[in-house]
């Protein structure tokens, strides 16, 4: 049971990120027009919840535990904490549904609904889990997350990285980013992370930059920059806690390249993944980088939203889609550690 100390921080910390929310700029940020779109997202994805809690549809993505974890992440974006607020319910059940298919070693994971690499998955639960933690300090979602931390350092390859599988072979950028994005924000809950993996880490993400600026998606293998891949490097590199210097600086002058126009968007090469990460970039960078990426992104997501309020998906499902547009528009919130500069 949490003690009482656990819960007045608990409080302090929802009130401190709401007062966050009051400043003029985030207001400005988030127009009426914004929030309204907001709304009829949110509304819309609390709808497609399943009934064991989980979330996600088509082949190989119903009952998937990255879409779960993301869409219970957009939901805690909009200032709901596990049983408060509007969608206090809804990341409760997904909360439970992460801890029902959580396997003895830590691993997070649905055999059968894992399209992609299961360590995508296991990346954005173990996040999931861990700001749920700093919310409620719920003793089951700690002993749950303690061995998904576990298995992410385990899982660690020589070079510093992880890949698809848990096992420590192989290593890629884009699984790497939500492993050390995991890692993060166990350790902002309270959690043991050694300082070992994360400078391995931050080596690694370090070595797969490329002259431009950009990253390639495997050290093993020289390859061009993508945006996707670049934006996912950048994150990586601030959740290792590396906020300044060339590497971030150059990174950052090549996201800069792929502003977004503020224009209907081809939903293609992984858009919101890269825009997920790109905006987390932006965002901690602040300034002139965040105040003209922002207003681009958001309105080119305003432009792009169904009639239903879902946003469309072509490389995961609409659940996923509508999620990553709900946490990239929310952004400004602040609400959640991980996010928070």
């Amino acid at each position: 049971m949490p003690t009482r100390r656990d819960l007045l921080l608990a409080i302090l910390a929802t009130s401190l990120n709401r007062t966050v929310l009051a400043q003029p700029k985030a207001k400005n940020l988030v127009t009426p027009q914004t929030q309204l779109s907001i709304d009829r997202g949110l509304a819309w994805l609390s709808a497609k919840q399943r009934e064991d809690g989980s979330f996600g549809s088509g082949g190989g993505f119903g009952r998937n535990v990255a879409v779960t974890a993301l869409s219970g992440i957009a939901l805690l974006s909009s200032g709901s904490t596990p049983g408060r607020g509007p969608f206090g319910s809804n990341v409760n059940r997904a909360v439970d549904f992460v801890l029902s298919v959580a396997k003895p070693n830590g691993f997070l994971h649905v055999k059968e609904q894992e399209s992609y690499g299961p360590m995508y998955g296991h990346g954005f639960a173990t996040l999931f889990l861990a700001e749920v933690y700093g919310m409620s300090r719920r003793v089951d979602v700690r002993e749950k997350l303690d061995r998904a931390v576990r298995l992410i350092v385990q899982t660690q390859n020589s070079e510093g990285g992880w890949r698809y599988q848990p096992e420590p072979k192989e290593a890629d950028i884009s699984a790497t980013v939500c492993q050390i994005m995991a890692l993060r924000a166990a350790r902002n809950a309270g959690l043991h992370v050694p300082k070992e993996t994360v400078d391995r880490c931050t080596e690694y993400v370090k070595k797969c930059q490329n002259s431009d600026g950009g990253f390639r998606y495997q050290l093993v293998r020289r390859g061009d920059s993508g945006f996707p891949r670049s934006a996912a490097g950048v994150v990586a590199l601030h959740s290792a806690g590396q906020y300044e210097g060339k590497e971030i600086e150059r990174g950052l002058g090549y996201l800069r390249r792929f502003a977004p126009q503020g224009q209907t968007a081809r939903y293609e090469g992984h858009f919101f993944y890269g825009h997920y990460y790109a905006a987390q970039a932006m965002w901690r960078a602040g300034g002139e980088a965040w105040d003209e990426w922002y207003p681009a992104i958001r309105d080119t997501l305003l432009r792009d939203q169904l009639p239903d309020g879902a946003w469309t998906d072509s490389t995961v499902c609409i659940e996923y889609g509508t999620a990553m547009a709900l946490i990239i528009l929310q952004m400004p919130n602040n609400y959640l550690p991980i996010f928070q500069r």
